[in-house]
């Protein structure tokens, strides 16, 4: 009997969506940002999809507080790393190193993800009936 996969969560799917974006888009970026922006912009892309993938890692249930503590810690950790994201984008579109239109695409994608992963976080808390 085969077993069917683990479906992902939605904003972990988005924010992989997001991570390749800004790898597809950085490619072309100036060779003089390569080692400065585009590293930042592609390591903040990543980092958002590792934390996500560590916090679903933690089962939430109401007796096991600690568990929630460090799903939410998590969490928190690829919130700030989206704001950092879009902030990067806006320091790329700036110098020149992504055009205006991707860094609009980067901000609208990373708000998606912002948007899901805080629908994720309430829902923990109310899971945890906080």
């Amino acid at each position: 009997m085969s077993e069917e996969p683990k479906k992902e969560l939605a904003v972990i799917t988005m924010t992989k969506e997001l991570a390749k974006y800004v790898m597809t888009v950085t490619q072309k970026s100036p060779k003089h940002f390569r080692f400065s922006l585009v590293a930042k912009l592609q390591s903040l892309s990543i980092e958002a999809v590792e934390y996500m993938y560590r916090a679903n890692d933690y089962f939430v249930s109401k007796d096991r507080r600690d568990e929630y503590e460090k799903r939410l810690s998590c969490q928190r950790q690829a919130m700030t790393a989206l704001r950092l994201l879009t902030f990067m984008a806006e320091i790329a579109e700036e110098t020149g190193c992504i055009i205006f239109k991707q860094y609009e695409n980067i901000c609208r994608q990373a708000e998606s993800c912002e948007n899901k992963l805080g629908a994720w976080i309430t829902g923990d808390r109310r899971r945890m009936g906080l």
